[in-house]
């Protein structure tokens, strides 16, 4: 097994997977309050799924004003194949609410502000920040990165916000938003839960789970 280098596994990556053509697989929205609650409603299910609900979701509740009033009982309605429907129907009211009340009806761009939006932890926040604002404050953890980042050896936590402060260490800043990206597709492509297509893997020779067998 070779080293993994940052510059190594990041080059192999690009050479698989082009980020701007694969947009279709990751979640869709047009403004702040959209990435918001997207990224909200994706917890624990996929982003195609969240898309579907979203169309109809966005057409009736337009903005944080909109779904602030909301009838919950019509929000978990849309909401429902997401799966959690009842809290993820409260945080996004809530979030919602407390947007236009302690922001001004705009979303927060700072990462203290959001992540005191209920149903936002820092890895909602990171991705608001850095498809909505621009901003790199860190690096979005979900269920694909903290596996490659696992088998890859690069951290050995198994808490979000722990593998984030390993993963910030190990990649230069200027990458952070990318390797979430990356990360997620070959977590989704090749190195799935289970039964990962390590003989096709371009990290294979990388990878500490692949060198163990």
């Amino acid at each position: 097994m070779k080293h993994a280098d940052p510059d190594s596994i990041l080059s192999r990556l690009r050479s698989q997977y082009d980020l701007s053509q694969s947009r279709d697989e990751f979640l869709h929205f047009r403004n702040p309050y959209e990435t918001l609650i997207a990224t909200i409603l994706s917890a624990q299910t996929t982003d195609r799924c969240v898309n579907k609900v979203t169309k109809e979701l966005f057409s009736r509740y337009p903005d944080c004003a909109a779904l602030a009033q909301a009838d919950i009982r019509d929000v978990e309605r849309i909401i429902h194949p997401t799966g959690f429907y009842h809290a993820k129907a409260r945080h996004i009211i809530a979030a919602s609410q407390m947007v236009m009340t302690e922001f001004q009806g705009r979303v927060p761009d700072e990462m203290e502000d959001l992540i005191r939006l209920p149903g936002v932890g820092r890895k909602t926040a990171n991705i608001v920040l850095d498809h909505a604002f621009s901003k790199t404050a860190g690096i979005a953890v979900d269920t694909h990165v903290r596996r490659v980042s696992m088998r890859l050896g690069i951290t050995d936590e198994s808490d979000p916000d722990r593998i984030e402060t390993d993963l910030v260490s190990f990649f230069p800043q200027d990458s952070w938003a990318e390797v979430n990206g990356l990360f997620i597709l070959h977590g989704r492509r090749v190195c799935t839960a289970r039964r990962p297509a390590c003989d096709q893997c371009v990290l294979f020779d990388l990878c500490r789970y692949a060198s163990t067998g």
